[in-house]
């Protein structure tokens, strides 16, 4: 694809703070850096191209939204170069963890490496539309079975960006990688599908046994009834009813290649309070959970 011809991503809102103060220690587990590109150039090979959102800009949004903690997750328009994402773990090691992603030919001793710098855990694409993979420059689910001993070995698990439809016939592999998985934004199914469908009652049955784990971000993805996104609520509650101790909340800023309006991170994050009324689970969800996840002191 020519660089003429790939979408461009609008910028983020800007935030407004959430309806609560958080408390201390709370983590946004699911960003993104880009660039800037003049550093960090995007993969020639990239289904959209991002506004810039370095460092200092993500450090903004925490802070306008009260995160002492984060997690970025290696954005796609960067294909299979982490470089952006490790330069902000390097810069920011006590406040920052990395989700990377990695070829077959990635050495263990990069990995470890990796590891040094926060790296806590790798992202895997098996998410299809029109069986294609649907983003461009991610990793196949075929190569975790190559870095699963190291991973172990690290205490890292897998994340996993998929469509729910496809988790029941996905769950064997799952398992026999014998890894922790985290499944991004509630399953990425359409809201309008209702809950009720075999592919996210099986994520249902895997955050309840506790195996996996689930990211409730990504409502703005589910549903197109923006801001509030009620059609997307079901699924967070049925979530959080299963096994709030196996949920993580992220905000997904800033918002690549969304579908319909850009959403304001800070609203998100009041509709998690909203959704989330009593206190000492989202106190688990933001602040106890990460930690155990990625490895942030208590």
């Amino acid at each position: 694809m020519a660089a003429s011809e790939i979408p461009a991503c609008l910028p983020p809102r800007p935030v407004t703070p959430p309806r609560e103060k958080l408390p201390a220690k709370a983590c946004d587990t699911h960003a993104h850096v880009f660039g800037p590109a003049d550093r960090f150039p995007y993969a020639n090979d990239r289904s959209y191209t991002p506004p810039d959102a370095p460092l200092k800009t993500y450090l903004g949004m925490l802070d306008a939204l009260g995160f002492a903690r984060g997690v970025l997750v290696q954005g796609s328009a960067h294909g299979r170069d982490n470089s952006a994402m490790l330069d902000a773990l390097q810069r920011e090691p006590a406040r920052l963890r990395g989700v990377a992603v990695a070829d077959a030919d990635v050495a263990v001793g990069t990995l470890r490496q990796w590891h040094v710098l926060g790296v806590r855990a790798l992202r895997f694409n098996h998410f299809f539309r029109g069986g294609q993979l649907h983003y461009r420059g991610g990793i196949p689910l075929g190569v975790a079975e190559t870095h699963a001993a190291v991973m172990a070995e690290l205490g890292w698990h897998l994340q996993l960006w998929i469509d729910v439809k496809d988790l029941p016939d996905t769950i064997p592999t799952l398992k026999a990688l014998g890894l922790p998985v985290v499944v991004d934004h509630m399953g990425r199914t359409d809201a309008a599908a209702g809950i009720n469908t075999a592919g996210f009652q099986s994520l249902l049955r895997a955050v309840g046994e506790g195996w996996c784990w689930a990211k409730l971000s990504g409502a703005h993805r589910l549903s197109q009834r923006a801001p509030d996104y009620p059609d997307a609520r079901p699924f967070h509650e049925a979530l959080v009813s299963a096994n709030p101790e196996r949920l993580v909340w992220g905000g997904d800023w800033p918002h690549p290649r969304v579908e319909g309006e850009m959403p304001d991170a800070g609203h998100l994050l009041t509709l998690f309070q909203a959704w989330t009324p009593d206190a000492a689970t989202r106190h688990r969800i933001l602040v106890d959970n990460p930690a155990k996840l990625y490895g942030f002191p208590n």
